[in-house]
């Protein structure tokens, strides 16, 4: 098996010993390698973390600028020389920033996947294949049933929302990183140009991806007392206050959530959402199966996710293909607090 010659499954996390680093670990390692900014996938407290340039910033803004003792930047499609291994970073898609590390040892190419989708978002560097011998993927909606709509008509839901309900606010819970500046992009690509209402926690990391020349238009501080004046404005928050700030309005604001999770209706209706928007920054059911078909791998390992079903999809094509009991990922979405669960709430303060 080409995996299990070069990564070994620590207690740490998955670690190449032919290049002494650890991919994502789960506790603070010497020498960490990170696929994105996810707080269940860059933790603080490595003695050396090697990350795109994209990445490193946002763990600064997350986790403080002493999140690592030194750290070094590997932009996309650079090669690095780690021991007796070779490593390089390709796009995910997932976030800004976010990577596939390749790993070709001895003729053999690994690809650890991290999180990642094929859909459309100017927010980030598109998902590019990597050819392999062997892909790590995730499966998050790794179930059949997973099929994501055109993005673009989710948000289309939202701003006819606003034309059908002129006098309500509309309180759109959305992930911290990646997902509510995504959405941000949506909303103004569909045409949208009045101010939108940001809550506090979604500010710094916001700021940032502005920083990189994305245009966001006018963005105003949420100030939750004034919420009662907000009828027919979009606001944006982290799902974690968006049953407190849908408490607060005199028109009883429309509660608004934005994840693949939910396709699944019984998850919307639990939380009281009136609109759910499909719109997940996870590849669906056919886009992992493209994606591992386009990576050319005769050997497939599933993590994180619902692994089963592509085991199995796998193996009826005669990939050597099994689970990959990864622990720890995922976490934050268990809690809430990834943009993929819609739990009891997404995090607050970056």
């Amino acid at each position: 098996m080409v995996a299990a010659e070069c990564l070994t499954l620590t207690a740490a996390g998955l670690y190449c010993s032919a290049g002494d680093f650890y991919i994502d670990p789960l506790r603070p390692v010497p020498h960490a390698l990170i696929t994105h900014g996810h707080s269940d996938h860059a933790r603080p407290g490595h003695s050396k973390v090697l990350a795109t340039p994209e990445t490193l910033a946002i763990m600064a803004i997350r986790c403080g600028p002493a999140f690592a003792k030194s750290t070094q930047a590997l932009a996309y499609g650079e090669t690095l020389k780690l021991g007796d291994a070779e490593v390089s970073f390709h796009p995910a898609g997932h976030i800004l920033g976010s990577a596939q590390i390749l790993i070709s040892l001895n003729g053999k190419r690994i690809v650890v996947s991290g999180d990642y989708k094929r859909q459309a978002d100017p927010t980030c560097s598109p998902f590019e294949p990597v050819r392999c011998d062997c892909f790590i993927t995730e499966a998050t909606f790794g179930l059949p049933v997973f099929r994501h709509p055109d993005p673009s008509a989710e948000t289309g839901k939202l701003l006819a929302s606003l034309q059908i309900f002129p006098e309500r606010c509309h309180i759109v819970g959305a992930y911290a990183l990646g997902k509510a500046q995504r959405l941000l992009a949506l909303i103004r690509s569909a045409g949208y140009d009045r101010p939108i209402f940001l809550h506090n926690s979604l500010a710094e990391l916001t700021r940032y991806y502005a920083g990189t020349g994305l245009a966001f238009g006018e963005l105003r501080p949420l100030i939750a007392t004034e919420l009662p004046k907000l009828g027919g404005e979009i606001v944006l928050c982290p799902p974690m206050a968006l049953e407190s700030l849908a408490l607060r309005g005199d028109a009883e604001p429309r509660k608004v959530f934005a994840s693949g999770w939910m396709r699944v209706r019984a998850r919307a209706r639990q939380r009281g959402i009136e609109l759910p928007l499909v719109i997940s920054d996870h590849a669906d059911w056919d886009d992992l199966c493209r994606s591992i078909i386009d990576s050319g791998c005769h050997e497939l390992l599933v993590t994180h996710g619902e692994s089963d079903a592509l085991v199995y999809w796998a193996q009826q094509r005669g990939m050597a293909a099994s689970p990959l009991h990864l622990m720890g990922y995922g976490q934050e979405d268990i809690e809430g607090q990834g943009e993929e669960r819609i739990g009891t709430a997404a995090e607050g303060s970056p």
